[in-house]
């Protein structure tokens, strides 16, 4: 089953991670056969919120909430339940400095005749 591990951090602690380490991480994931895909963001800053209300749409500088902590990347993993997907979140390197919030992903649901919009594979290949 797949989890997405979304990595939270404050603005203090946003660089206390460096790439290489978080890299390393990645590379033991793939190692593993636990790695799907996983980006790091740019800061909350470069961030544009859309919001389509009665058919406009609106758009807002930065995140839509005004938290302390920001989503920072996020690690897809395959793991075979959740306590699999918590352990591996742990060792998220930013795990030490903010939060991982750690949530199954699940398959739309249509119906047999309909055409999604998207697959369940991770690019959205509809082949």
């Amino acid at each position: 089953m797949k989890y997405l591990c979304l990595v939270y951090l404050d603005a203090e602690h946003w660089n206390a991670c460096s790439d290489g380490v978080c890299a390393e991480y990645v590379h033991e994931l793939v190692a593993a056969g636990r790695m799907v895909a996983g980006e790091p963001l740019h800061p909350t800053h470069t961030a544009t919120t859309v919001r389509v209300r009665n058919g406009e749409v609106t758009l807002f500088d930065g995140p839509f909430a005004e938290t302390r902590e920001m989503l920072a990347g996020f690690y897809l993993v395959e793991a075979n339940d959740l306590n699999e997907a918590i352990r591996l979140a742990a060792g998220i390197p930013p795990a030490r400095y903010g939060s991982i919030e750690v949530r199954p992903v699940r398959a739309l649901q249509v119906e047999p005749n309909a055409t999604a919009p998207y697959s369940n594979h991770p690019t959205g290949d509809r082949s």
